[in-house]
């Protein structure tokens, strides 16, 4: 073992004294009390914060942190004592690449060339729900210069079809794009950076994670690691030649729980489980995702192009546009019915109108019909909101909207491959029979370009039964039901939070609604959401139940005994860190602001939305700050022991413009009062409490004579 700890301590000696010479170079140029931060985060220097409970602020802080890193490295021959190394460079890593933020930030824009470099924490929260529903089942970090590009490039390909997320470090990043792997935030394929020290960026990925969903608290290095062991599904592929550096900070990913696969052979110097040598990249994904534990549930479709969850966030542009169905320009549906057993054929696809070769815009309706003997007419919704996910999902397609709003991108790549109507149809089918089959047991899709039989359709069949479907949501209140259910999707990560999920509270995710959640227990009885008979209450007001107490005591194993769904203040209800948005007290003005993790700026409350979150999280309840879905800001359940709706004083215009016509439908029916929206200060009328209040005496907002909160 003693090549492999050597090499460890090598690199860890080497990072160690750069650093020290970077930090003092540092302090000599700008002084300690310089100012020093990463972008976008709540956690400073994330590994730094988590390990040790330091909030790196300015350059004077660094020379104790670096100090701290030379203490973990002890020369040892032992290979706990040289994991430890591999800590400690990790944290000079983080070090390097922080001071790359001295300068101002188009300096570090300019110095990491091909990379996005740090990953900001509203991204970390936003991929919370594909992560834990395993639409991204692992993350991948690839790293070196290949000696076959083709090789790495199949393998970067391989995990994007896969849906795994895949971070590259170095010379990597130019020979997948030579061989035309797709890249980018929005394919899961993430270049970092070409520095070895970039890696950190995917490890503080990683430590965020706990710190967000995990509730693992800074300074609990014991914990931190257990949680990116057990919960952190990420693994390490090496690339070419690895010198010292690379190898030590292979060992800070081993002690994190990160196996390392490298494509040289590294003999007797191999930790079974930990460090493997595969020769054979054919074989680099498998023995990857084996030493992960990681299951790719395999959805091999008969389409010309690939299909995955990788591809969902994939932009079409103008230029390479071959074919697009627009609302805008034509009419578009997408329609789910019910039928009963005998009034449709199983696996029939039908094509009304032309197909995508006859021209480049058309009029579409995707008309699905399915029956089953457990089917119900509520599960319509859920299926047909399905359409979006899985036509993004197949590669040179691109989908926006629902019903009769919709927008989709066929580009010419897709199109030489092959992809035709007919294709679209079979995604449907297949994706249909796979994850509704608890309930559908006959499908048939119907594809129609034909405008005017398109227009007759949309007229006559779907714009009925959406109205249909509208007016009994509306009709779905809290009281007009007799059970909620529970929504533990997110415990993979956050294991003490548990959602509640009613008619007029959806999950904090945006993602679940009451219908998602009947439908999901009824796919799955035993599943992640279970029914709360709606019994016992104890408090009206605050939402106070003995069952849903019971229920979230159980599904949260006793961290969690008392939820109210109503209140912010008594009990509200956990969050797990993947939230939309946050709501959190402003003192001064008596109300709420609401911010959405979008919004990068600073808000009247004297926090960013990171800051405001990491109020909260990991199953923590927080009385003043609870994490919601965007359509909960109208609801008539909204913080309604507190008032309501009446003491939102601000959000991010962006937000406020998406909320805007619900939020003065329930404004009017509840309170009588018009164009409530105008009364709800934003970032481009004012950042601070006290502009803020003179905004609010202007408008006379509610606000302004309701009852102290405290």
């Amino acid at each position: 073992m003693s090549v492999l700890t050597d090499l460890i301590y090598g690199g860890s000696n080497a990072v160690a004294g750069l650093t020290e010479g970077a930090v003092n170079d540092a302090i000599a140029k700008y002084g300690a009390d310089h100012p020093i931060a990463f972008p976008d985060t709540a956690y400073f220097f994330p590994t730094i914060y988590a390990a040790t409970g330091v909030k790196v602020a300015k350059l004077g802080d660094l020379p104790a942190c670096v100090g701290v890193l030379k203490s973990l490295i002890t020369n040892q021959e032992d290979l706990g004592q040289a994991l430890n190394a591999g800590l400690a460079t990790a944290v000079g890593a983080e070090i390097i690449e922080g001071l790359k933020f001295v300068e101002p930030r188009d300096t570090y824009e300019e110095a990491r060339v091909a990379g996005i470099g740090f990953v900001p924490d509203p991204i970390i929260r936003s991929l919370g729900v594909p992560l834990v529903t395993g639409d991204i089942p692992g993350v991948a970090v690839v790293l070196g210069k290949a000696d076959d590009p083709k090789a790495v490039a199949k393998v970067v390909k391989d995990y994007q079809s896969k849906g795994i997320m895949t971070f590259m470090i170095g010379d990597v990043i130019e020979q997948c794009a030579d061989e035309g792997v797709k890249m980018g935030l929005e394919l899961r394929v993430i270049p970092l950076g070409h520095d070895v020290t970039s890696v950190i960026h995917v490890v503080t990925v990683a430590i965020r994670a706990a710190l967000i969903f995990g509730n693992v608290q800074p300074g609990d290095l014991a914990g931190l690691l257990k949680y990116t062991k057990e919960r952190v599904p990420a693994f390490v592929n090496t690339f070419g030649n690895i010198d010292s550096v690379v190898v030590s900070a292979g060992a800070g990913a081993i002690a994190l729980g990160f196996p390392v696969v490298v494509d040289i052979d590294l003999g007797e110097n191999q930790v079974p489980g930990a460090l493997e040598s595969v020769l054979d990249h054919e074989e680099t994904v498998k023995k990857s995702l084996e030493l992960r534990n990681i299951k790719i549930k395999s959805k091999e479709l008969p389409i010309p192009v690939a299909f995955a969850a990788a591809f969902e966030g994939e932009i079409i542009r103008k230029a390479d546009m071959h074919n697009e169905f627009w609302s805008g320009k034509n009419p578009t549906a997408e329609l789910v019915l019910m039928r009963e057993m005998d009034e449709i054929e199983d696996h029939k696809i039908t094509i009304i109108g032309d197909d995508l070769d006859a021209g480049k815009e058309f009029a579409l309706a995707t008309y699905v019909e399915v029956a089953g003997k457990k089917m119900q007419a509520d599960f319509e919704s859920v299926i047909e909101r399905k359409i979006h996910a899985w036509f993004n999902y197949m590669e040179g397609v691109m989908h926006t909207g629902q019903r009769n709003q919709i927008r989709i991108r066929i580009n010419n790549d897709a199109y030489e491959k092959g992809l035709r109507l007919k294709d679209f149809a079979e995604v449907l089918y297949h994706m249909i029979m796979d994850e509704f089959d608890a309930v559908v047991d006959k499908c048939q899709v119907t594809m129609i370009t034909d405008k005017e039989k398109v227009q007759d359709l949309l007229d006559n069949v779907a714009m009925p039964r959406y109205n249909f479907r509208d007016d009994r949501l509306a009709s779905m209140t809290d009281e007009a039901v007799d059970r909620f259910y529970t929504c533990i999707l997110c415990q993979s990560f956050a294991p003490a939070h548990c959602c509640v999920v009613t008619p007029e509270r959806l999950g904090l995710c945006g993602a679940v609604s009451w219908l998602d959640a009947k439908a999901t227990n009824e796919l799955n009885p035993n599943g992640p959401c279970q029914p709360i008979m709606k019994t016992n209450c104890i408090d009206e007001r605050t939402g106070r139940y003995e069952t849903v107490n019971a229920a979230i005591t159980e599904a949260t194993h006793g961290a969690v005994e008392n939820v109210t769904l109503y209140s912010i203040l008594e009990d509200p209800m956990t969050s797990c860190g993947c939230f939309e948005c946050i709501c959190g007290i402003e003192p001064m003005s008596n109300g709420f602001i609401v911010v959405n993790r979008e919004y990068k700026g600073m808000t009247p409350a004297g926090m960013t939305f990171g800051e405001l979150a990491s109020c909260t999280g990991g199953g923590v309840q927080t009385p003043g700050y609870m994490g919601h879905g965007r359509h909960f800001i109208s609801s008539k359940k909204f913080i309604y022991a507190e008032g309501g709706i009446e003491r939102i004083v601000w959000m991010p215009k962006e937000l406020k413009d998406d909320v805007a016509e619900r939020l003065n439908k329930t404004a009017k029916e509840l309170y009588g009062i018009d164009n409530f929206i105008d009364m709800v200060a934003d970032e481009t009328i004012c950042t601070e409490c006290d502009a803020l209040m003179d905004f609010l005496t202007e408008k006379n907002h509610p606000v302004l004579s309701m009852e102290p909160l405290m």
